[in-house]
């Protein structure tokens, strides 16, 4: 078949810019197909249905293979998966951005959400704000001096508030000094102390829930929301952040998104009837599970003690949901066992980018240790007869090669060089794939036509493609003709170490077999 000329559509779109932002609680609603609200998974029965609005519910996909998706109807390998959403009672920080959080509650004041700015100041950082083409280095930069300025202004050009120090106190929770820049002996300060003596004294649960000290603030994520929630576009701008992709709210979680069940299967034990659910899928019932307890908690009237402590352990679970490897977390909270958090799937040898988007398994490849072979041409390496039966290259046949495939194809899959495939199409249109080792090899040969594909071993002068790890630089990685050797060594010329930062002390090298045909230049 003749291959087609490649044709650009008539409505071509170019990329211009990609802008990552975050989602904001709409949004989460909008891509989510359905609310999760069901503690329990499965349904009390024999078939062990999942429970509707459950964290396994079918609407959100499928991870069986006899069953299909009740959303898109398709099954396993067809359905990409459904989102759905938790609504959560009482809001939460993001534990990924709670360190942006303090440096944003460090700049606004806490009483009018205004920028902690003169205004004239402010303008001329606008002004050079919405300057284009902007490099990235500056705007880092630009608000780097914006936060170190707000942290040493003391009160707010707007409404005249006090404002102090934010930081980190505990594990996700934030201070307010308010009066930290005022002395011991300022009336202020001694008001402040004696509401906060008289508050202790006529309310003894609320001793519990505050601080030692009636002069920190400890400011709840319901707050924090309030105050992000006024924050104008104006002085969003001047925070360095773009309102049409993320606003400070959406920093505050109060939805959160369930993923699809195909990145969270439940696996079915044979061994115990029932099955193993993914960690994932443990922690949503959780967070669940939790928000009906302060649903009750509220609803009947319990202490604001309790409902604090309620609130606290929504805000860990929620954070070990995204990061399960939190530090500073209290004995009697910490997890039984370790899981892994969304950030656990992403980072580290064993996650997505390194583990299987960088060091992907791949098929025609073979891996051994390595020797020298001084009598090797430089662009020749030494390949075991072991792997070139195993690796194979798709010869079309032709006019010019039917012969010599012929006598591969009687070879089969012992004898090197031979071949361990054939495929051909028959008169209807399918594709017949004939495997070498079993049947009659006189009788494949005879009947092999030009057009048919055979899938030879590799022979001398095939290109292949040498590398050793790890890759640092481009030439860790080159081609060479293959040289089929007895033993079960790669062996190459010890002047091609250098490129490779190769040596023979035990060193490994992988090489694979290209399966389409390229030009490669060799120096002679």
């Amino acid at each position: 078949m003749v291959k087609e000329q490649f044709r650009e559509t008539d409505g071509v779109r170019t990329i211009s810019q990609v802008c990552f932002g975050m989602q904001s609680p709409q949004e989460i609603q909008q891509c989510a197909n359905m609310q999760v609200v069901a503690k329990n998974l499965y349904n009390q029965d024999s078939k062990r249905t999942p429970v509707p609005h459950g964290a396994l519910d079918r609407r959100m996909g499928t991870s069986s293979k006899s069953q299909n998706c009740q959303t898109c109807g398709d099954d396993l390998a067809d359905c990409i998966g459904h989102y759905g959403y938790i609504d959560l009672e009482l809001p939460v920080f993001h534990v990924g951005y709670f360190r942006c959080i303090i440096q944003v509650l460090q700049c606004i004041c806490k009483d009018c959400s205004r920028i902690l700015m003169k205004p004239e100041l402010a303008q001329i950082y606008r002004e050079k704000i919405r300057k284009k083409n902007l490099p990235y280095l500056s705007k880092k930069a630009l608000r780097k001096k914006i936060i170190e300025m707000c942290k040493k202004i003391n009160s707010c050009s707007y409404c005249g508030a006090m404002n102090g120090v934010v930081k980190k106190c505990g594990l996700l929770k934030i201070s307010h000094e308010k009066f930290r820049n005022l002395k011991k002996t300022s009336e202020i300060v001694l008001d402040r102390l004696a509401e906060y003596d008289a508050a202790v004294e006529n309310n003894k649960e609320m001793q519990s829930m505050l601080p030692s000290s009636g002069l920190v603030h400890i400011l709840n994520p319901l707050e924090v929301l309030n105050l992000f929630d006024r924050i104008s576009d104006e002085d969003v701008m001047l925070l360095l952040m773009d309102s049409s992709a993320a606003s400070p709210s959406s920093m505050i979680l109060t939805r959160i998104s369930v993923p699809p069940l195909c990145i969270r299967p439940s696996v079915i034990s044979d061994l115990k009837s029932g099955t193993n659910e993914d960690d994932v899928t443990m922690k949503l019932t959780e967070i669940v599970f939790l928000n009906d307890v302060i649903t009750k908690h509220r609803q009947s009237g319990a202490t604001a003690k309790m409902i604090q402590d309620d609130w606290d352990f929504l805000q860990l679970q929620c954070a070990l949901h995204i990061n399960s490897q939190l530090s500073g977390i209290p004995a009697d909270k910490a997890p039984k066992k370790y899981t892994r958090g969304f950030v656990q799937r992403l980072k580290g040898k064993q996650g997505r980018f390194r583990g299987n988007l960088s060091g992907k398994r791949v098929d025609f490849s073979s891996r051994t240790v390595i020797s020298p072979d001084p009598n090797l041409r430089i662009e020749e390496v030494g390949v075991p007869i072991h792997i070139a039966k195993i690796l194979t290259y798709p010869e079309k046949v032709n006019p010019a090669n039917i012969e010599l495939m012929r006598k591969l194809v009687i070879n089969g899959t012992e004898a090197h060089p031979g071949a361990n495939f054939v495929e051909s199409k028959r008169k209807d249109g399918q594709i017949v794939r004939k495997y070498l080792k079993y049947g009659d090899r006189l009788k494949s040969a005879e009947f092999l036509r030009n057009g048919d594909i055979v899938e030879r071993h590799m022979m001398d002068g095939d290109v292949v493609l040498f590398n050793r790890q790890p890759s640092l630089h481009r030439i860790s990685i080159m081609s060479h003709k293959a040289k089929i050797m007895e033993n079960r060594t790669f062996r190459f010329n010890e002047c091609v170490c250098t490129p490779y930062n190769a040596d023979f002390d035990g060193d490994e090298m992988n090489l694979h077999l290209p399966q389409v045909i390229a030009c490669f230049l060799f120096g002679r």
